[in-house]
């Protein structure tokens, strides 16, 4: 069976690099707006300026639940931490 390969000009790799720390869940949800919500710099300015706002919308949304989402997995590794009697480690990372 074959399956025909096509090749696209719009392939694109993009890095994000931090410095002694992890992305932030701004900075991830930035780049997660950016895949979901095109904007075209030919649309009517009108058109343009309301796909701004609605992506800028969108990324506060996506940061908050990966907020909460981080915070959550920290009560689940604290929990499991505590009750592998490492209380000392387990406040260390509830602190975080």
């Amino acid at each position: 069976m074959s399956f025909p390969v096509t090749m696209s000009n719009d392939f694109k790799v993009e890095v994000a690099t931090t410095n002694n720390r992890g992305s932030t869940p701004e900075e991830v949800a930035q780049r997660c707006v950016n895949k979901i919500v095109g904007i075209s710099e030919n649309a009517p300015p009108a058109i343009r300026d309301q796909a701004r706002e609605y992506r800028d919308a969108v990324e506060k949304t996506v940061a908050l639940y990966m907020r909460q989402a981080i915070q959550s997995d920290r009560t689940t590794v604290y929990n499991a931490i505590k009750d592998a009697g490492q209380l000392e480690l387990a406040e260390y990372i509830r602190k975080m």
